[in-house]
């Protein structure tokens, strides 16, 4: 008969040092989170496509942005906030900015619209988007009007405007 280390008992014992352990990193916990307010680089606006949740999110790490922005995402991205059609939802974005200026104390906005999206031809009808000439004219024009509306509600943020491919390639708007 083993005496000590029998089976319950070695059990017992690792779970305690698994305790231990746990314990110990919680106290580190601090350290390693970020806090909800602070300095952060940017906001970024994008839409809600599953299809663009990744390569967005490949793209702003590739900037090296990654745990630096806060993200509002909806519906068209930009087109969500200057479309006519959309117009209900406009208050709900500058308030977010509002909140992500005074809690993140952000620098800029990151704007990512992408191709082939649904939103524009909600907000602008199919012809919009049909032709990548009329697709990046359509967006051309939004991403302006976006920038000249952060231009008079928050002029001190830097505004950056692109369009996604849906292969993560993107084309910059100024």
């Amino acid at each position: 008969m083993e005496t000590g280390h029998g089976c319950c008992g070695g059990i017992a014992l690792d779970r305690r040092r698994l305790l231990a352990g746990a314990v110990g990193l919680m106290a580190f916990r601090p350290l390693l989170v970020r806090a909800a307010s602070g300095n952060y680089e940017a906001m970024v606006l994008a839409c809600i496509d599953p299809r663009m949740q990744e390569p967005v999110f490949d793209y702003l790490k590739k900037r090296g942005l990654g745990g630096q922005y806060s993200q509002f995402t909806i519906a068209g991205a930009a087109i969500a906030v200057v479309a006519p059609k959309f117009a209900d939802w406009h208050k709900a974005f500058w308030d977010n900015v509002g909140a992500s200026t005074e809690l993140h104390n952000i620098k800029r906005v990151i704007v990512i619209d992408h191709r082939d999206c649904g939103a524009a031809k909600i907000a602008y009808g199919a012809d919009s988007i049909a032709t990548p000439e009329k697709e990046n004219a359509t967006h051309r024009a939004v991403l302006a009007d976006f920038r000249k509306q952060v231009g008079a509600r928050a002029p001190k943020l830097v505004v950056e405007t692109g369009l996604m491919a849906l292969d993560g390639s993107m084309m910059m708007f100024s």
